[in-house]
């Protein structure tokens, strides 16, 4: 069994496993069995140019509250949990989290899905992977 250190890991966008970036793995090329880099493979970090440098991103302005909200919605099973433990409506949770995705778009950071709002909170430090 190799160990996980030795193995070479292409990452798509040009990014550096040994800097311990985090990437999507490349697709292999079935012809000749060599990793090469895709640009249709999606990376984590949307704000890293396909050649690896890091283009500064625009953070959105959130409310403490709507971190709260967003915090809460990322770490429960639904809005209706989220709600409840906020002591708040389903219909509010939802009202936070369409302004909140309204503001990302503003600044040109889609965040359609939950795993991109998780993301962005990520890259934004409104939580850290420490949390989770």
């Amino acid at each position: 069994m190799t160990a996980i250190s030795q193995v070479p890991i292409h990452l798509a966008g040009g990014a550096d496993a040994r800097r311990g970036e985090i990437g999507v793995p490349a697709p292999q090329n079935l012809t000749s069995g060599e990793q090469r880099a895709d640009r249709s493979v999606a990376r984590i970090s949307d704000h890293r140019n396909f050649d690896g440098r890091v283009t500064p991103h625009r953070r959105p302005v959130l409310s403490a509250r709507e971190v709260e909200v967003l915090l809460a919605w990322l770490a429960a099973e639904s809005k209706e949990d989220a709600a409840t433990a906020l002591f708040i409506s389903a219909s509010t949770v939802s009202t936070h989290l369409a302004r909140i995705r309204a503001k990302y778009s503003a600044v040109g950071r889609d965040a359609p899905t939950k795993t991109h709002l998780l993301a962005r909170a990520l890259q934004d430090g409104y939580t850290s992977l420490d949390r989770w």
